[in-house]
């Protein structure tokens, strides 16, 4: 069965997952996390995206990206890819391919769902059991926004500068906003429609995104994040 094309948009984020081959183990040592982010920020150099989050777990890593172009994310994912698997397969003494399939990806709507998905992302190893809070895990982009450290791959949002007037604010209200309840539906949405190749959106952005593209696009209902999940 051919595999169905990807719909890229440049300058509209995306939110990627890829995995390890049979779910196996992708990083084993702090310097891989390291290598994976400088090749990360290479990658964003010469296919320029912005890269405004990522977590990267035992297994697998997240981003959340926007292209400036629409075939960026594809040729970014290529570099990152091949000169990653490579590293790992010559410093740790292992052969063939490190990830399982190609990367799954969604397109977001930037408003209301970028900073639920932010939180989707950042969230993982708490929902992991491997911290009690987000700023204790050292591998992903939550500090960066939440204590204003200092992040070169990473990109800041319009979304996150409107949140205060002053940095410091920005930063409280965003570590806030963390502590909200746990959006069980909205993180499932985000889940599903991700591993599914899909958008997550309105019908009305769905239909944006076809007009735009060219292509008829099935809109499938999902439910909205919650009020609480809108404000920051």
């Amino acid at each position: 069965m051919a595999r169905r094309p990807r719909l890229f948009v440049a300058d509209m984020p995306y939110h990627i997952i890829q995995r390890g081959n049979n779910r196996q183990d992708i990083f084993f040592s702090d310097t891989d996390y390291k290598f994976f982010l400088e090749v990360l920020g290479e990658a964003k150099d010469k296919h320029p995206c912005h890269i405004y989050g990522y977590c990267l777990m035992t297994n697998h890593f997240h981003l959340l990206v926007e292209p400036k172009e629409k075939k960026n994310i594809s040729l970014l994912m290529k570099l990152l890819g091949a000169k990653y698997v490579r590293y790992v397969n010559k410093f740790h003494g292992r052969t063939g391919t490190l990830w399982e399939g190609r990367f799954k990806c969604s397109l977001i709507q930037a408003e209301p769902y970028f900073m639920a998905c932010l939180r989707y992302i950042e969230m993982n190893p708490v929902r992991a059991g491997m911290v009690d809070s987000p700023e204790l895990y050292r591998w992903s982009s939550f500090r960066f926004r939440g204590f204003g450290e200092k992040n070169t791959v990473l990109n800041l949002d319009p979304w996150y500068n409107d949140l205060a007037h002053n940095e410091k604010e920005r930063q409280l209200k965003y570590r806030q906003f963390f502590q909200g309840p746990t959006p069980v539906e909205t993180w499932e949405l985000i889940r599903k429609t991700t591993f599914k190749g899909g958008i997550v959106g309105s019908e009305n952005f769905v239909q944006k995104i076809g007009d735009m593209t060219g292509q008829t696009i099935v809109f499938r209902p999902q439910g909205r994040p919650r009020k609480d999940e809108k404000q920051f």
